[in-house]
């Protein structure tokens, strides 16, 4: 096992858009649940924000999954 930095996971974290895109009145994504804003940072953004982008998507679809 290596002890170098990074040397666990050299790809980055893949995207998590599921090709269902649309976009609805607050500008989520019905498909991933990330914000436009999200979408358009993914490309630049670094795999702990790819992360965070990642967690919140995943609440915001388990938040409109629970809404009646």
């Amino acid at each position: 096992m290596s002890s170098e930095p990074g040397s666990r996971d050299t790809a980055p974290l893949a995207s998590p858009c599921r090709r269902q895109c649309c976009l609805d009145d607050g500008d989520v994504c019905l498909g991933c649940g990330r914000t436009l804003q999200n979408i358009l940072d993914w490309g630049a953004a670094d795999d702990a924000r790819r992360r965070q982008i990642c967690r919140e998507a995943e609440q915001r679809l388990r938040q409109r999954k629970a809404a009646p």
